[in-house]
């Protein structure tokens, strides 16, 4: 027996009808699309002005080159900010940390040490029976390097 999904679209492809659906497209359009369309039209607008401002006769450059700077400095001024505000946090909790951790970074070294001894240990125990077969054949080698000529 196959499954039967229920049908999500009507026979002309649009999806079906429901008081949620409506209002979901009447938001979409006022919520969304309304809010970039004037925005748009503003950013637009602004560009309109500040160019005919500018540009004509007794129009100031100087004036407007630096408004424009000012207005690309503010963000990055902003996020220099937070920045400012992430590394004040920082450094308040690691002054705050400084005195609790000096103990446990005390055990936490000693744990190291001894991890240190056991990897050490281990791999010397590892390594001597090789050294050792290289040794003796150092040895018999030297052996016969006596013995000739």
């Amino acid at each position: 027996m196959k499954a039967k999904l229920p049908r999500q679209f009507d026979k002309l492809g649009a999806p079906p009808a429901h008081y949620s659906y409506l209002r979901h497209r009447r938001q979409f359009a006022r919520h969304i699309l309304l809010p970039i369309v004037l925005s748009a039209l503003a950013f637009a607008a602004m560009i309109v002005w500040i160019g005919a401002a500018a540009f004509t006769q007794g129009g100031d450059v100087g004036r407007w080159a630096a408004i424009s700077t000012i207005w690309v400095i503010i963000p990055m001024m902003l996020g220099g900010l937070i920045l400012l505000a992430i590394l004040i946090g920082l450094i308040y909790l690691l002054s705050r940390a400084l005195g609790i951790l000096p103990y446990y970074t005390g055990i936490a070294q000693d744990y190291v040490y001894k991890a240190k001894g056991y990897i050490v240990r281990g791999a010397d125990l590892a390594v001597k029976p090789i050294l050792a077969v290289n040794g003796w054949l150092e040895t018999i080698k030297a052996f016969f390097e006596r013995m000739t000529p």
